[in-house]
């Protein structure tokens, strides 16, 4: 790698771990470092399942105190999760670069409409009432929204949120405590059926990675300064831009 991509990637991944820290949406920019860099769209795409691996495991951490009141009845929606991740990283799999390459700027546009309306689709604060975890409704949109997870994975988290909140019960802390947990089981499967299919991008992981840690960290003295909504339009922007450019090069 030369610097120029070194420096590219490394501040996409800065700003992708600060992004996510205040409002989510960070793959865009590290998915979108990548490609700038060359990197096929397949190993982009695996490769920013990993840089992304850690703040899942984070955010899940700092809900353990929720997580552990109901991790038991969360293990069906887990399996289903897996399950589902494992379906959408074959499917990835399956297809070439140039296949993969005509479904992203559709695949791109759909999750920033998604993250767009990240507002509008979370659920509504129900303090006091009993969390119920398991249900057929919640069981088939979390198989679903795994295979998407496992397949692109931008915006998964918006798209979690919202199918959770429409299919549980339970305040928005323990919903959203509920997706990390999954979101980490999702990851963790695709992270390795991308591994043991050989098309991560090793060399770009490792300078990202410890950039989306920083980016994390600063993000929480971001989110104390910069309206969410600054950091939303620049996600949103970045997810067209991208869209256009796969449109255009396609």
């Amino acid at each position: 790698m030369q610097i120029a991509e070194i420096l590219l990637l490394a501040v996409a991944g800065f700003g992708g771990g600060a992004i996510n820290a205040v409002a989510g949406g960070g793959t865009f920019l590290t998915f979108g470092a990548m490609t700038l860099a060359g990197v096929p769209p397949i190993s982009a795409n695996a490769t920013s399942s990993i840089v992304q691996f850690p703040g899942y495991v984070t955010s899940t951490h700092a809900y353990w105190r929720d997580i552990k009141t109901f991790w038991r009845e969360a293990l069906v929606l887990a399996a289903l999760s897996a399950v589902g991740a494992l379906a959408g990283a074959l499917i990835l799999l399956a297809l070439d670069n140039p296949s993969f390459r005509a479904m992203v700027p559709w695949l791109l546009i759909a999750a920033t409409a998604l993250f767009a309306a990240g507002p509008w689709l979370k659920p509504k604060p129900r303090p006091g009432e009993a969390a119920k975890v398991n249900s057929l409704a919640s069981s088939v949109a979390q198989f679903l929204t795994a295979i998407y997870g496992g397949f692109f994975g931008a915006g998964m988290g918006v798209m979690m949120l919202a199918s959770l909140g429409l299919t549980q019960s339970g305040d928005y802390h323990r919903l959203n405590a509920l997706k990390n947990m999954l979101a980490v089981v999702i990851a963790a499967v695709a992270i390795l059926v991308f591994v043991s299919g050989g098309v991560v991008a090793w060399p770009e992981a490792l300078v990202m990675i410890p950039a989306v840690a920083l980016g994390g960290y600063a993000g929480v003295w971001a989110a104390r300064r910069v309206p969410q909504a600054v950091m939303r339009g620049i996600v949103i922007a970045v997810g067209l831009l991208l869209a256009a450019y796969y449109f255009v090069t396609g």
